[in-house]
C-alpha cells in the first residue's frame, strides 16, 4: 500500500527527531497501538544512543498515526518519546 506522508507529518518530524525513512519504516513494521477518531496507530522503539536536548538516550519510541484511504494511507502526525524500553 502506498505511504502518503503529510507536510504536517514531516514538520512534526523534524521538530521531534525523526524523519519520513523512520515513519514509513514504523508503518511497515511497527507494532500496533490504540488511536482515536478512527485513525490507526502504529510504534517501533530504535535505539538512539545519544544526546538530545544534552541529555542521552539509550532509545527513542516513533509513534505514527494515520488513516486509511482505499489503497493509500495518509500520515496525520507523528509523535517521539526519548528514554529506555524493555524488549
Amino acid at each position: 500500500m502506498e505511504i502518503q506522508v503529510d507536510a504536517h507529518t514531516l514538520e512534526r518530524a523534524e521538530e521531534r527527531g525523526t524523519n519520513e525513512e523512520e515513519i514509513k519504516d514504523v508503518i511497515h513494521t511497527g507494532f500496533s497501538i490504540p488511536a482515536k477518531y478512527g485513525r490507526r496507530g502504529k510504534a517501533k522503539v530504535y535505539d538512539f544512543k545519544s544526546k538530545r536536548h544534552n541529555k542521552y538516550y539509550d532509545q527513542k519510541r516513533v509513534e505514527v498515526f494515520y488513516i486509511v484511504r482505499k489503497e493509500l494511507i495518509v500520515t496525520v502526525t507523528v509523535y517521539v518519546f526519548y528514554g529506555k524500553w524493555e524488549e
